[in-house]
């Protein structure tokens, strides 16, 4: 479970850390200014958790109103989801209503590969360039295919892991 960080606009009070949207409540209740008024806005930060978690952070945008939902994701999802969602969103731009939407159902094409190299040798070997003879394989240019492929997929590092992806 991630650990999250309420800080408030109001700069004579002082923030505090929570894990789940009931510690937030219980504590946002009783967080006062100097005045003694409730503070009623705050910025929110991803402060600890696993790395996928924060890539997925950052793409979500956290705000009093979605770190509920981005918990509920970080709970339910699985690590392709959150990879896809990091990607779509952080990346392409796409919208997403976490009430409605399905990350699985988003538009992208996301391959683990070290380089956009690796990722055209792997469509040479899957056929993607149709029956290669042996005696031709030597002959390929993955470098030239790999900068034709950088017209459509880029490389995005999440959670030590690297990918490319198209976004469609």
């Amino acid at each position: 479970m991630p650990t999250l960080y309420a800080l408030p606009y109001d700069i004579s009070v002082t923030g505090f850390y929570f894990e789940d949207a009931e510690d937030y409540a219980i504590k946002a209740k009783v967080c006062r200014n100097d005045f003694g008024c409730v503070v009623e806005e705050f910025e929110i930060h991803f402060i600890d958790g696993e790395e996928i978690d924060c890539a997925l952070a950052k793409a979500w945008g956290l705000y009093q109103s979605s770190f509920q939902q981005y918990l509920d994701a970080v709970d339910t999802w699985e690590g392709h989801q959150k990879r896809r969602y990091i990607v779509a969103v952080g990346e392409c731009g796409y919208d997403f209503d976490p009430d409605n939407d399905d990350p699985d159902l988003f538009d992208v094409d996301l391959y683990e590969v070290d380089s956009l190299k690796e990722l055209a040798e792997r469509f040479v070997d899957d056929g993607l360039f149709g029956e290669i003879p042996d005696r031709f394989a030597c002959y390929i240019d993955y470098h030239a295919i790999a900068r034709d492929l950088a017209c459509d997929y880029a490389m995005i590092d999440i959670a030590g892991e690297r990918y490319a992806y198209r976004c469609a």
